[in-house]
């Protein structure tokens, strides 16, 4: 993989495939099979996030399930549904990953947890074939462990820009430094998928060049990084800066008290929701100003998969369920439903704004998010430097100090 992403998030994955059912394991647990007779029940547990499941958003997995069984009139299924977002995934299926879900969300940077857990089936044969077939090499590759591939993709995973086109033009948002001259910009600085792209913008390295080397640390600190402290420390004094959690970004557009915030594709009908589909903008992360050159932000990107458990009781009906889910049809049910941006390239949902966007950020101005075992040290320190600035603890005299101390902490031997 690459650092930042040079190629084009395809707009579609598997198609209908839910007659495939070729897969293999990393674990021994895997390769065994239930050949159910005529008679027996056949039930899986799949996991999906509470959005997917909600009837006012039109009950995306309950539609594909019922699909799904349609499509298998051989098969008795039964299904048990749970919730877990896919950024949740990686704590609680190991949990107790013989007793989880058989099926189950998940993004991709939790796939070494997953492994360590033996909770990830490593995908094989017809289904392989198809993922390959109908998504582009670089979608696979996020899911590419080791020469492995552990899930069928339905989506990139990145962020970018919402705002009311009433307050900014698409000449304002290029920059973020011009839009707080003219409007409320909400940003989650003590959350670590979103800080790290100040770094990343001016030219700070994480784990190498393109985040595969755990060896090589986190290099936020140095003048580089002090550079990008004393920003954030101005950027959270500004009048006009508000620090986004517990949903004050889409809530204060709503009420017109923020005017742009930074999310997913996931969250695009609350906006359209708060403000009117007219008055929404959407937008590659902007540039910044770090010692009078305006540096790219880079937002952490990657896919969004759906796996299987290594310790399925059934496993041809797991990956057949989970090649389904990530199919053509279903996909472009999670569009129209959700507004969930496809990587399958037979979707047909070419032309749209959102996807051209996401797609951009990702192909331009992202950096794969890294899934080396050492990013577990860099979660907590990167939320508390971020909560410590939004609090004014951490000032310009003492920013060197900060930073330097932090990355310590990213770069600490004890992995957790």
């Amino acid at each position: 993989m690459k650092g930042k992403r040079i190629l084009t998030a395809g707009i579609s994955a598997l198609m209908s495939i839910s007659m495939l059912a070729g897969c293999s394991s990393s674990t021994p647990a895997s390769s065994s099979s239930a050949k159910p007779g005529t008679d027996e029940v056949i039930t899986l547990t799949v996991w999906s996030p509470q959005e997917d499941q909600a009837d006012d958003q039109g009950n995306w997995l309950n539609k594909e399930l019922e699909a799904f069984k349609a499509a298998h009139p051989e098969w008795k299924l039964e299904f048990k549904l749970g919730t877990c977002g896919e950024g949740d995934a990686g704590s609680m299926v190991t949990q107790d990953s013989e007793a989880a879900a058989d099926v189950f969300m998940y993004a991709n940077d939790q796939i070494p947890t997953l492994l360590n857990a033996g909770a990830l089936a490593e995908l094989g044969g017809s289904t392989l074939e198809a993922i390959n077939a109908n998504n582009d090499k670089g979608i696979v590759d996020f899911l590419t462990y080791d020469g492995g591939v552990y899930g069928v993709p339905f989506t990139t995973n990145t962020w970018f820009m919402y705002y009311d086109k009433r307050v900014f033009t698409e000449e304002d948002v290029k920059s973020l430094d011009t839009m707080l001259e003219k409007g409320v910009v909400a940003f989650p600085l003590n959350n670590g998928w979103y800080n790290a792209s100040f770094f990343l913008a001016n030219g700070c390295k994480m784990f190498g060049d393109d985040g595969t080397d755990g060896s090589a640390g986190v290099q936020f600190g140095g003048d580089a990084g002090l550079a990008v402290t004393n920003y954030l420390i101005d950027l959270a004094a500004n009048k006009n800066f508000v620090n986004d959690e517990n949903g004050v970004g889409v809530g204060g557009l709503g009420e017109g008290k923020v005017n742009a915030f930074f999310s997913g594709s996931w969250d695009y009908n609350n906006v359209v929701n708060a403000i009117g589909e007219e008055n929404v903008g959407v937008a590659v992360p902007p540039t910044i100003k770090i010692n009078g050159e305006e540096k790219q932000l880079l937002s952490f990107s990657g896919v969004k998969a759906v796996g299987v458990n290594a310790h399925s009781k059934h496993m041809e009906q797991a990956v057949a369920l989970a090649a389904f889910l990530g199919g053509t049809q279903a996909q472009q049910d999670h569009f129209d439903l959700r507004a969930i941006v496809p990587t399958d390239k037979n979707v047909k949902v070419q032309g749209n704004s959102l996807i051209d966007v996401q797609n951009a950020t990702v192909v331009g101005a992202s950096f794969a998010q890294p899934f080396v075992p050492e990013m577990n040290n860099y979660w907590t320190p990167a939320a508390d430097f971020g909560k410590n600035i939004v609090d004014g603890a951490v000032t310009h005299d003492n920013a060197k100090d900060t930073i330097e101390a932090t990355v310590k902490l990213w770069n600490s031997s004890a992995v957790e």
